[in-house]
Parts: structure tokens; sequence; C-alpha cells
């Protein structure tokens, strides 16, 4: 293990490159004498003195004298190969030894563990990649606010308003964290801030907030769990509570299938189609939690009754027993959350078809309201009696327009099914060009069309945010915002482009059901905490 001190002071790669360049020079002049020395003393006229004596044992015999007196005359002509054999293979050696030692150096860079020399600006991540980074913790703060809110739901269902207070500040700070960064992401796409400098500061912006929303989140979520208490105690309350809601809820299903046809048979197609087919949906979910919450309902089931044999073989295994239960129950609390997980989605949906009729009621019983008021802005504007200057062909295209709105919104109250929230939507689009300001009845005619807009756009991405990505959550955020500032025409056209495309995208990437392909589900938390108890 690399050692403090080692760890913090820079590596010299420049000193390990001179290095390897000294060993390699030192190895060429090593070999270049060993070659220079044999010829440099060719011509040399002095023996050597031990090579003078000639010893009786090695003088030439009769036999042999010519031939070695040849060799030796051979030998001192000149320089044998012997004499170059030593000097190549040291020159050899060096270059090989300094090239080793290069390779060695070279790969133990690339696959450094420890930091190497530390720039001392780290780089700068290119627009392209802050864009994605901000892209994906909307994406992923949104999800947590939304699984939150969830959850919160089945705990304040068994709990006082006092003991799950910090949980539900901690979700409105999140939730205040996330409409910030959602607002700085809406300007940085309409193009402000110009300056680079600025927008790249904008993005670091969007995940600063994203991350404070999780943290937030994160820093309440173990409370939460000793609250519910779902690895003891509090898991058979809280499978009550959620097989309530799923007995309710089933009734309820039944209902609003009563409820659809007759929005069916009443109005025109328009008027229904922003929930078809959500019933069928609803009963998917369903069968989902039912299978989640029989699991559950049969590992807390055999948990208490196997107590006894596990508090046994704990004594007997030393603790085996003991952790065997702990993962049932674990296990028990992960289809416990998948379970409510579809039940509240599925209440979405059949809660969508009610308040659809609701506010088709609401709409149908204000549209004859909404054509009085509308003639009478008429009038004001044939008078001149505009907000903003208009030339004499503008009001008259205006006026046309809206004389014509009127007039085809009366014949489809006579003519057969129509679509109250449409017909408002149109009557008042077309005053509002008029610029002769608002009056009582159609600024409620507009803010019931606004609310009905946002809420489905808000229900569909939340059944569906497996699939949505953060161009429709963004166009819905901004809808709320229009929304909370009463301006009502914003907010139905934000929010009806963040249905449609949420739509887009759901079918680019098939029906996602949300937290529906696991055993689990996340839980109330941040990214850090949200999947504790993910399977």
């Amino acid at each position: 293990m690399t050692s403090s001190r080692i760890r913090g002071r820079p590596r010299r790669a420049t000193a390990h490159i001179w290095v390897w360049v000294t060993h390699a020079l030192l190895g060429a002049v090593v070999g270049t004498g060993g070659l220079v020395l044999p010829v440099m003393t060719v011509g040399a006229q002095d023996p050597v003195p031990v090579a003078a004596v000639v010893t009786a044992a090695s003088a030439p015999t009769a036999a042999t004298g010519p031939a070695t007196s040849a060799a030796s005359a051979a030998q001192q002509g000149g320089t044998s190969t012997a004499d170059l054999v030593l000097p190549l293979v040291a020159l050899v050696a060096a270059v090989g030894l300094a090239g080793y030692g290069y390779l060695r150096r070279t790969r133990r860079a690339r696959t450094r563990t420890t930091p190497g020399t530390v720039s001392a600006a780290p780089p700068t991540p290119t627009p392209a990649d802050s864009e994605r980074q901000a892209r994906a913790a909307l994406v992923l703060a949104d999800d947590c606010v939304r699984t939150s809110r969830e959850e919160l739901s089945f705990v304040q269902a068994r709990f006082t308003d006092t003991g799950t207070e910090p949980f539900v500040h901690a979700l409105r700070a999140a939730e205040t964290e996330l409409a910030a960064a959602y607002a700085i992401w809406r300007r940085y796409e309409e193009g402000m801030p110009q300056d680079p400098v600025a927008r790249r500061q904008a993005l670091v912006g969007v995940v600063g907030r994203c991350a404070e929303a999780g943290r937030r989140l994160d820093a309440e979520a173990p409370a939460l769990d000793r609250l519910r208490d779902l690895a003891g105690a509090g898991l058979r309350p809280a499978l009550e509570i959620a097989e309530t809601r799923f007995r309710d809820l089933t009734a309820e299903t039944v209902t609003a299938q009563d409820t659809l046809a007759a929005l069916h048979d009443r109005y025109a197609h328009s008027a229904a189609e922003p929930v078809t087919g959500w019933l069928e949906q609803a009963k998917d979910r369903l069968v989902f939690a039912t299978s989640r919450l029989n699991e559950a309902r049969q590992a807390a089931d055999m948990d208490e009754a196997d107590k006894m044999d596990r508090t046994d073989s704990a004594d007997s295994a030393g603790g085996a027993g003991e952790s065997d239960g702990a993962d049932g129950t674990a296990e028990a609390a992960g289809r416990l959350r998948a379970g409510e997980a579809a039940v509240a989605q599925a209440a979405v949906l059949v809660g969508a078809v009610e308040r659809l009729a609701v506010e088709l009621r609401e709409a149908a019983d204000l549209v004859p309201a909404a054509l009085t008021g509308a003639e009478a802005k008429l009038a004001e504007a044939r008078q001149g009696r505009t907000r903003t200057p208009l030339t004499i062909g503008e009001q008259h295209a205006r006026l046309a327009h809206a004389v014509g709105v009127l007039a085809a919104v009366r014949e489809e109250l006579t003519s057969g099914p129509y679509d109250p929230l449409d017909a408002l939507r149109r009557i008042t689009r077309a005053v509002e060009r008029l610029e002769v300001g608002g009056s009582g009845v159609l600024d409620a005619a507009a803010w019931l069309t606004a609310r009905s807009s946002v809420a489905g756009a808000e229900d569909f991405v939340t059944v569906h945010r497996a699939a949505v990505g953060p161009q429709a959550r963004s166009q819905l955020a901004a809808a709320v915002r229009a929304l909370a500032t009463a301006d009502a025409a914003r907010a139905d056209t934000v929010s009806r482009e963040a249905r449609e495309t949420a739509e887009r995208d759901v079918r680019a990437h098939g029906n996602a059901s949300a937290d529906m392909d696991a055993d689990s589900a996340p839980s109330y938390g941040g990214p850090r905490t949200r999947g504790r108890l993910v399977a």
C-alpha cells in the first residue's frame, strides 16, 4: 500500500525518462569502446610480456610446428572474431535493458491506480456532457419526489400528522428544489442566458438543485424506516392498510367503468379520449398488487409461525436462524412496497376517470354562460375598446374568427354529443385574441380547462414515468408554474404539449409502467436511499 507521503507527492515523469536515456547512452558508450579497442591495438609493435614466454611444453614439435606457426602469425597479423563477441554482447544487453525499462515504466503509467501527476485544474466538461448530466439529474430527482409522495400517503394513513410532519416537510423542500431546477432548465432551453460561461453555470445550478432535493429526502429516509418498522412489528399494520386500499380500489374500478361508459354515451369521443384505456391499465396494476401483497402476507405469516424454530436454530447455529428470519422479513417488506406502488398508480388511473367526469359536467354547465360572456366581449371589440391597438384589418379578422367559433359551438350544443372542455377552450382562446380583457365567467372557463389539462398531464407522467423523459417533465413543471401564477392560457397550452411529448416517449419505449418490473419498488428517499428495499 502506498504511503501517504508518497501519494501526496506527484511523480516525476521527466526524471524517469532521463534515467532510461542515461542507461541507453552508457550502454552504447561501453559497446563502442569494446569495438574500437581491438582495432586500436592492431598495429602495436610491443607484444604483451606474458605472451612472449614460451615454455618447453608449448614448443612446436616436428609434426605440428608448421601449423602452429601459421596460426600464431595469423593472430598477430589482425583482430580475431572472438575479440568482437564480448563488446557486441555488452551493447545488445545495454540496449535491451534500456528498452525493457522504458516498456515497464510505460505499462505501469497506463495501469496506475494511484494518482500520478495531478493537473491543477480538472478538465472542463463539454456543453453536451453537461446537458446530459442535467437531464439525468432532473429525471432522477423527479422520480425520487414522486416515489416518496406515493409511500408517504401510506404512512399518513397509519400515523398522525405530527408523526409524519418531518417527512412531509422534507418532501415539500425537495419539491421546491426540484421546481427551481426545472425553472433554470426551462430558461436554459429557451436560450437564456446567452453567455457560454453563464449557461454552464446554469447547468451546474440544475444539478446542484437536484442533488439538494435528493439530500433532503435521503436525510429523512432512516427515520421513516424506523417509524414504519417494516422489518418488525410494523409489517402487519402496513399490510392491512395496503390491503384495505386494494379492496376499496377494486370496488372503485367497477364504478369507474360505469362512469366511463356514461361519458362515451353523453359526450363526444374526444371528451373521454384522455382516459381511454386507463381502466385496463388500472386492472393490470391491481393484478400485480394482488400478487405482491399475497407474497408479502405469506412471508409475514411464515415468519411469525417459524419464529420459534428460527430462535432454536440461532441457539444451535450461532445466530444463523436469526439472519434467515431477517432476510425473510426484508423480502416481505420489499413485496409490500411493490404492492403499495401498484395500488397507488391504480388509484391515479381510476381517479383520473372520475375527475374527468366531474370536470366535463362542470364545463357543460358553464358553456352557455361562457357564450353569453363572449358575446359581450365581441360587442366591446366592435366598439374598439381593446387593450392593444389593432389595425382595422387585424381587428376585423379576429372578430370574424371569434364569431365563427361561437357559431360552431352553438351548433354543437344543438346537434348532438360534444366535448364541453374543448368548447370552453375554443371560446376563451377566441375571446383572448380580441385583446378586450377577461370577465368572471370566461376566467372561470379558462381556469377549468387549464386545471383539467395540467391534472391529466400530471397523472400520465406519474404512471408512465419509467418511459417519460426530461422534456415532458420540464414542460409539465412549467405548466404547473403558470397555473400557480393564474396564467391559465399558458398553463393549458404547455400542459397539453407536455402530455403530447410524454405520449411520444411512451410510444417510443413501449407502454412502460413505473416500478412494475421488479419484486420490489423504490421507497421514500433520494438517490442514495430510495432503492434500499429493491430486490
